[in-house]
């Protein structure tokens, strides 16, 4: 995976700060932050850390001559110039004058943040004893991506066949996410150990097991706890006339109902049918399916 952000960080007494390079668009810019003292930023220089070939360097004030990393010399691969040294009639209102909280923002002119890997910041007026720094920093944080949300987990599942007018389940099958102890209705259940998210429920309802038809639905109800303890319905899916035509129609339904619930939805309904690598069965429910059903439907 790409590099998506480099962290570099600078400090010594009476100056820090940090600078944070990163991509936004397809161009790249790095964030100069100040997080102790003041400093005006005269100069930016960075490259990667192969020191090979000529070095870039800026005239008079703004050269980091004398610069070296771990006793070797650096080669700059870019320098850029961004202010004469002195704040001038500007004061602290200056552009590039940055205190603790300050935030200056340039866009580099790379095309990977591979390319980056020693960053150097000459600035004058700053608030360490010397007045002025050639700082370099190097070995940059990386920040590892967050990770994509779980997809969402429910306790119970109705793969409807038959609502009454109202909209009340009356033939189809529950899965619950655990056997219930005792099951005297026998009311089907993932398998042990299995995540109950809505990949899961399908996969299981079309597995031999209970041998799901998904063109005979009329709709998918979601059931969790509700505060008081007693499942309640979350949303439904409703099918289009002649139900689903395959799992890609379903999944392709359930995130537009995520969306609409603001729920936090997960993997994209594509990713899920790769994923899932499951047999549409096309028998119909069993009679006694559906009495069993219409025995917990009396217990709800």
């Amino acid at each position: 995976m790409p590099v998506q952000s480099k962290v570099f960080t600078y400090q010594i007494d009476g100056l820090s700060y940090i600078v944070t390079l990163y991509e936004e668009d397809g161009s790249f810019f790095s964030d100069i932050t100040v997080v102790e003292g003041a400093m005006d930023v005269n100069a930016v220089y960075f490259g990667d850390d192969e020191f090979s070939g000529s070095s870039e360097n800026l005239d008079g004030p703004l050269n980091m001559n004398g610069t070296r990393l771990d006793g070797e010399r650096i080669q700059w691969d870019e320098a850029v110039a961004l202010s004469d040294p002195g704040l001038g009639p500007e004061g602290e209102d200056k552009e590039t004058y940055l205190q603790a909280g300050d935030t200056l923002t340039l866009e580099l002119d790379i095309d990977s943040l591979d390319e980056v890997d020693i960053f150097g910041i000459r600035a004058t007026s700053t608030t360490n004893d010397a007045g002025s720094i050639k700082a370099v920093s190097d070995d940059p944080e990386e920040p590892e991506e967050p990770e994509d949300p779980q997809d969402p987990t429910y306790e119970k599942l109705f793969f409807g066949e038959v609502f009454s007018d109202a909209g009340d389940p009356l033939g189809g099958t529950f899965i619950l996410s655990e056997e219930p102890d005792p099951n005297p209705y026998s009311i089907p259940s993932l398998p042990e150990g299995t995540d109950p998210t809505f990949e899961n429920y399908v996969s299981y309802y079309l597995s031999d097991a209970i041998g799901g038809d998904l063109s005979s639905l009329e709709g998918v109800v979601f059931y969790q706890t509700g505060e008081d303890g007693t499942q309640e319905e979350v949303f439904r899916i409703d099918a289009p006339e002649g139900g689903f035509q395959d799992p890609e129609d379903l999944f392709a339904a359930y995130e537009d109902a995520l969306e609409t619930q603001d729920l936090p939805a997960g993997t994209e309904g594509e990713s899920l049918i790769m994923a899932l690598s499951i047999e549409d069965a096309s028998e119909d429910l069993a009679p006694e399916a559906e009495e069993e059903t219409t025995e917990e439907l009396e217990l709800i």
